[in-house]
């Protein structure tokens, strides 16, 4: 019999081609019992030099038997093999389904000799995959893990969190070779009352292999680290983390100091990690999970997403490096050499090179239809609106649709170009410039914190007379939340270049900026440098720039 072979919609395929690897990112998590209202909380950055920032869809659909589904590396969009379709998928926003199910990853490579360059389904792939066919995260688990075993696994070490309303786990993953189809794993329950992190290092380590409920494993994930010669212990001892990603300077410096950061905002026990994460690999390691000591909104997680290490002995605005205007941003590559010593930039949560953002919110307590939001943003956390999109929309704003605009083609409508034009003045501006940024970004936010009881009330008032009604509703106001915050985010964008222009800044009284009483404008301020910058061009440059003899007037 002749097999229907399902290719993925010219619009995926668009989306899998412009996405480069996104290895470099930061996921944080809160149990329902840790979080202020009782939601799930989950977060992801999707940091690539090369990954446009749009919100991806998938519309429920139902397939013929015997539909064949092609699978493409989602980092490369390269061609990989086909697997048999199910009848029925569901509706996908983003990372997060119709059925409060949302994934999302972070790579950490571990050892090379495991990839297996035959393996059909990459972490990418399986993220999506998993959300157009599962109904819980323990399902989703069956779902990713049944297929690396039937199809083999084609990337590298990654750790995913899988969450749904009711739970959250994070599940560690890396292949088993050329020689072997398959990957090993293991997938932790987080607690309920806990919070935990990763960010492109392994984090889990010893395995409750009796814990049936709140752990689940690859049956090899030890016999393979023996075999290999990871590990020669007792199964009581075996621990992933070192075993498949055994720590480097870099991993903990780049890496773990992320989830460090996120942790010592909520507890401050983690203080004491401080030493392992700038580096030192002896050290005592974090626990996958802490105990926070207060509860968590959706709004400190956003707040966490935007962390430069502030307050830290890797505060990023205290050296030469933040320039003039104290800026927590340093350009690629991550590393330089000076006299024959290598030295590093720090990497924080927040970083120029994102694509999107988003903080999904899962409650159990409403219809699926309504419970679940992807606060939604693009490029840096830092200087990006969280907007609401609720997982049942079946219409993606313009500003976030896909096609609209690409890494190569500017578009004003794209909200992922009009933010990076006000970070990118931003970057370069820094301190000044951020005090204009940071109100409207909360009032936005804001706006939308504050609305959200009212929506949810009227989607469900509209969800008891129909379900469709709801859905439209949901689409209107979606779109005119990341519209709105677009346009708005355009016009400030105008205001920054007016008002900074060539180093000046003008004038200001009452919300306008001043004239001189015939129509032109005032003179502005010149605001020149900090004291600390003059100083120090005086001392490394200061005989080629000081002026000789009498003091002159300015």
């Amino acid at each position: 019999m002749k097999r229907n072979l399902l290719l993925t919609a010219a619009a995926t395929v668009a989306m899998a081609a412009s996405v480069a690897s996104a290895d470099a990112c930061s996921d944080l998590i809160v149990g329902k019992g840790a979080s202020v209202d009782g939601s799930v909380i989950i977060s992801y950055s999707a940091d690539s030099h090369t990954l446009y920032g749009e919100l991806y869809h998938w519309p429920a659909k139902s397939w013929a038997q015997g539909t064949m589904r092609e699978i493409r590396e989602w980092d490369t969009n390269k061609h990989l093999g086909y697997i048999p379709e199910v009848l029925q998928t569901y509706n996908v926003v983003g990372n997060m389904n119709e059925h409060q199910v949302a994934i999302t990853e972070s790579t950490w490579g571990g050892r090379k000799e495991l990839h297996d360059p035959k393996g059909i389904m990459d972490y990418g792939s399986l993220i999506y995959v998993a959300l157009q066919r599962s109904k819980s995260a323990r399902e989703a688990i069956k779902v990713m893990t049944d297929l690396v075993r039937d199809y083999g696994y084609h990337s590298s070490g990654e750790s995913f969190t899988i969450a749904d309303k009711n739970e959250v786990w994070v599940m560690e993953m890396i292949g088993k070779g050329p020689k072997k189809k398959g990957a090993v794993w293991v997938a932790i329950r987080i607690p309920d009352n806990a919070i935990s992190a990763h960010a492109n290092q392994a984090r889990i380590h010893q395995i409750p292999f009796d814990d049936k409920e709140n752990c689940m494993y690859e049956k090899d994930v030890v016999n393979l680290a023996r075999e290999m010669g990871y590990f020669k212990g007792k199964d009581k001892d075996f621990d992933f983390q070192k075993a498949y990603n055994p720590y480097t300077f870099s991993g903990l410096r780049g890496c773990e100091a992320r989830v460090w950061s996120f942790f010592r905002e909520f507890n401050k026990g983690t203080q004491k990690y401080e030493a392992h994460v700038r580096g030192d690999v002896e050290a005592e390691p974090m626990p996958l999970y802490v105990i926070p000591e207060r509860k968590i909104s959706v709004a400190d997680v956003r707040k966490a997403m935007r962390n430069h290490y502030e307050g830290t002995s890797m505060s990023m605005t205290e050296d030469v490096g933040a320039g003039p205007y104290k800026s927590p941003y340093r350009w690629r590559p991550m590393t330089f050499e000076v006299d024959g010593k290598e030295y590093m930039n720090e990497r924080a949560i927040a970083t120029q090179q994102t694509g999107f953002v988003l903080v999904a919110q899962l409650r159990s307590w409403l219809p699926d239809a309504i419970g679940g939001v992807l606060w939604f943003g693009v490029d840096d956390a830092n200087t990006a609106v969280f907007t609401p999109m609720y997982t049942s929309i079946t219409a993606i704003p313009e500003c976030y649709r896909q096609g609209n605009g690409d890494m190569m083609h500017f578009s004003w409508t794209s909200a992922f170009w009009i933010h990076n034009w006000v970070a990118n003045m931003a970057y370069n501006r820094y301190e000044p410039m951020i005090r204009d940024i940071r109100p409207v970004q909360e009032r936005l936010e804001n706006g939308f914190d504050a609305a959200q009881k009212a929506i949810d009330a009227e989607a469900l008032r509209l969800y008891k007379e129909s379900p469709a009604k709801a859905v439209a509703f949901l689409n209107n106001y979606c779109a005119d939340a990341a519209n709105g915050a677009t346009a708005r985010w355009k016009q400030l964008g105008e205001y920054l270049l007016v008002k900074y222009m060539d180093g000046n800044e003008k004038k200001e009284k009452d919300g306008r900026f001043l004239d001189n009483g015939n129509g032109l404008s005032e003179m502005p301020n010149f605001p020149g440098y900090s004291k600390e910058y003059y100083e120090a061009i005086a001392k490394t440059h200061g005989e080629n720039v000081q002026i000789k003899g009498p003091k002159e007037q300015h």
